[in-house]
């Protein structure tokens, strides 16, 4: 689904536009239907280059993915990665994001005999108390603050990072780059990359940006801790918005399920939610609440910024292949990927005739031929050449630019 905002007035004084990307949460199968959504983007939109934009912001998920854009990793060169196809740069293990927080539930063993023993405490003292919720309060103490250690996140970042024409640091970035947590001690949402946060490694960012509560600890950056910053907002256009691009393309794939829209599987899909547990039904319910503050949002942001055009790509609301795959599997993660690719190549061409208008004061337009022919994801990926090196990387990085400085002039 394609969202269109166009500005409401022309910026003066700037020659070349401004354009920057937002990407938004939803765990491991949000940022695999990112990834095919983007690929499709990417080559059905003539002139544009992801993985040259001016301003970058990423949440949770989509946090790597911008970390990876801003530091000129292609879409194709992420797609391998993740697909495991071939070529790829790096050999992904799902499972390693997946290993228990050893440490956490190490701490929190520390803090049994203590828990137990202000229990038996307390019952003593006030025996009265013993069959009350808040005598069992104080057990809390033992249970982990996540399940899983993301410190693998860091170190999987800082490794894909730590390549020649690529930096960690924020501050050596070609372009600017936002990464967006929440601040667990103040529930406000925390910017890193902006002055005085640049020199948090952007690894380190990213994995504050995806701790979810419950899944992942919170993680300590100097003084504080921060968790996922999908909790205070999905997509933070607004940090872009603010730094003055002209125009912003947002992908969002967390959506909530319309099961009325097929009332011939209505009845069908409302039984496959409930029977699909608590997972479920929470899944529905964050999707819903998300999906109705980044409509609030967004209707504000044609009057707060009438010279910004927003175009959002979003799933549709009746897909189930997204909505009932398990949200942390990977078995199925090619066959998303490919699901996201086709079906915004679909919206691409369907809105060919729009985006036409729309992307003109940009210097972009529909590449309708590229939309027209028959594509798989495989087949796209293959039309990029997979640097292995990062000397053909660094090259391949160092035309492009010579590419763009001659379209500038």
């Amino acid at each position: 689904m394609l969202t269109l905002n166009p500005a409401g007035k022309r910026r003066s004084g700037r020659k070349a536009p401004r354009i920057g990307l937002a990407l938004a949460g939803g765990g491991p199968l949000g940022a695999i239907y990112e990834l095919g959504a983007l690929q499709a983007v990417n080559e059905g939109i003539s002139g544009l280059r992801l993985h040259q934009l001016d301003h970058y912001v990423g949440v949770s998920a989509g946090a790597f993915l911008a970390a990876s854009l801003a530091n000129q990793v292609t879409t194709s060169q992420m797609c391998r990665v993740f697909l495991g196809a071939k070529g790829a740069e790096f050999t992904f293990e799902p499972e390693s994001f997946l290993r228990p927080a050893l440490g956490e539930f190490t701490d929190r063993v520390r803090n049994t005999p203590g828990a137990f023993w202000a229990l038996i405490t307390e019952a003593i003292r006030h025996p009265s108390h013993l069959g009350r919720l808040e005598s069992i309060g104080g057990l809390s103490r033992v249970l982990p603050t996540g399940v899983f250690d993301n410190e693998t996140i860091h170190n999987f970042v800082a490794r894909v990072l730590d390549r020649p024409g690529r930096t960690n640091d924020f501050r050596e970035l070609d372009t600017t780059l936002r990464v967006v947590a929440m601040d667990l001690n103040t529930g406000g949402a925390v910017r890193f990359g902006e002055p005085g946060l640049d020199d948090v490694p952007i690894s380190r960012a990213v994995q504050a940006s995806a701790a979810l509560p419950g899944l992942y600890p919170p993680v300590r950056i100097k003084d504080r801790y921060y968790v996922d910053g999908a909790l205070r907002r999905t997509l933070h256009a607004s940090v872009a918005l603010n730094d003055g691009v002209d125009l912003l393309i947002g992908v969002n794939p967390l959506v909530p399920f319309d099961a009325a829209q097929d009332p011939e599987r209505m009845q069908i899909d409302q039984e496959r939610m409930i029977d699909g547990g608590l997972p479920l039904v929470l899944a529905q319910t964050f999707r819903a609440l998300i999906q109705s503050r980044m409509q609030i949002g967004i209707s504000k942001y044609a009057s707060q910024f009438p010279e910004s055009s927003i175009l959002l790509v979003e799933p549709d609301r009746h897909d189930e292949r997204l909505f009932f795959t398990n949200m942390f599997s990977y078995s199925s993660r090619s066959d998303l990927a490919e699901h996201a690719y086709q079906h915004t190549r679909r919206e691409l061409l369907t809105r060919a005739d729009d985006l036409e208008k729309f992307l003109a004061p940009y210097d972009l337009a529909p590449d309708r031929a590229a939309l027209e022919e028959h594509r798989t994801l495989k087949t796209s990926l293959a039309q990029e050449p997979p640097y292995l090196a990062p000397l053909g990387n660094s090259l391949a990085r160092n035309l492009d630019r010579l590419d763009r400085l001659l379209e500038d002039l």
